[in-house]
C-alpha cells in the first residue's frame, strides 16, 4: 500500500491496509521521500543517497525504520509509520521517474512477498485533468500512477485508490467524484468501501504521531463530520463530506486512459524534473515549482 502523494499519504494508506487485513490479507505500507516544507525545507523529494539509516532495495526503493532520516536529521512520515507499526515501511524515491519507480515498487513488493500493489492518493488529485482551480500538488501522484504499467509488467497486480475525496483542499469532493465517474465510464471502476470504526481509529492514532492534515480530515469524514475546515495554516479549506470517508478503487491503466490526464502526460518522462517540465508546458503549476519558488525566497 503506497501513499503516492508524499507527506502523510502513508497514514491514509492505512485505510487500504485495514480493508485488506479485514479480508485476511497481510498488508505492508509505504510512501515517498517527499515531505512537506514544514518537515523538509529543501525543494523536491530526497534522493535515496540523501537518506540515512535505510535499507536499500533498488535504485528507487528502500526500507525505512523509525530512525530513517533526511538531510538535517528530519524524519520521514514513513519513519514515523515504521514506529507505529513496529516494522519497516517502504520508501520510494520519485526522482528517477515513472519507469524506475515502478521497477522499484515491484522490487520492494517482491522483497516483502507481496503480489499486489495499491497506489493510494489521499485527496483525489491523482485523477485531475490539470485545469482545476484548486490543483496544487499533481506531480508526485501523476508520476507514481504512471508507474502502474511497469509494476504490472513485472508480474504484480496494480490497483489505484482514492481515499478522502477533497480532503487535501485541492480538488473539491464534487470534482473528485466527477473524475471517478469518468474512470467508471471507461470501465475502470473497481468499487468503493466504507471503513470500519477500528480502521478509522488506527488512522487517527497514527495521525497523532505522523504529521498529516489530509489523512486526518479523511478520518473525520469517516466519522460522519461535514462542513468546511481550514488546513495548511488557513491557506486552503477542506469541505468535509460523506465522500471523504470512502475508499474508491480503480484500474490504473483505465484511469490513465481517461480522467488521469496528467499521469498519461508524464508516463514517458525520463525523470521527475522532466515530468515537471511536461506539466509546466501544459500550464500546470506543481508542488515542485512551489517549493523551488519558496526556497528562493
Amino acid at each position: 500500500m503506497i501513499g503516492i502523494g508524499g507527506g502523510g499519504d502513508v497514514v491514509g494508506a492505512l485505510a487500504a491496509a485495514g480493508i485488506a487485513e479485514r479480508l485476511g490479507t497481510r498488508a505492508e505500507l509505504g510512501g515517498l521521500t517527499w515531505e512537506r516544507r514544514p518537515i523538509d525545507p529543501l525543494p523536491g523529494p530526497r534522493h535515496l543517497d540523501e537518506v540515512a539509516d535505510a535499507e536499500r532495495l533498488h535504485a528507487a526503493a528502500a526500507l525505512a525504520g523509525p530512525a530513517t532520516s533526511g538531510p538535517g536529521g528530519f524524519l520521514f512520515a514513513e519513519s514515523g509509520m515504521a514506529g507505529v507499526l513496529g516494522r519497516p515501511t517502504v520508501l520510494i524515491d520519485p526522482n528517477p521517474g515513472s519507469a524506475v519507480c515502478g521497477a522499484g515498487i515491484a522490487a520492494a513488493a517482491e522483497h516483502l512477498r507481496c503480489d499486489l500493489v495499491v497506489l493510494l492518493d489521499v485527496g483525489g488529485d491523482v485523477l485531475a485533468h490539470g485545469d482545476e482551480p484548486g490543483l496544487a500538488s499533481p506531480l508526485a501522484d501523476a508520476v507514481l500512477l504512471a508507474a502502474a504499467p511497469v509494476i504490472a509488467a513485472a508480474g504484480m497486480c496494480a490497483i489505484g485508490a482514492v481515499f478522502g475525496a477533497g480532503c487535501d483542499g485541492e480538488l473539491t469532493p464534487v470534482e473528485v467524484l466527477e473524475r471517478i465517474a469518468e474512470v467508471d465510464a471507461a470501465g475502470g471502476g473497481m468499487g468503493v468501501d466504507t471503513l470500519a470504526p477500528a480502521i478509522v481509529g488506527r488512522i487517527e492514532a497514527a495521525a497523532e504521531r505522523v504529521p498529516t492534515e489530509a489523512s486526518a480530515m479523511a478520518a473525520r469524514c469517516a466519522r460522519g463530520q461535514t462542513g468546511p475546515v481550514p488546513i495548511r495554516g488557513g491557506r486552503r479549506t477542506v469541505e468535509l463530506s460523506a465522500a471523504g470517508g470512502l475508499v474508491h478503487w480503480f484500474d490504473p491503466e483505465r484511469a490513465i486512459a481517461s480522467a488521469a490526464r496528467l499521469a498519461a502526460a508524464v508516463a514517458d518522462a525520463p525523470d521527475l524534473a522532466a515530468a515537471d517540465a511536461v506539466l509546466a508546458a501544459r500550464g500546470v503549476r506543481t508542488e515542485l515549482a512551489y517549493e523551488r519558488d519558496a526556497a528562493a525566497g
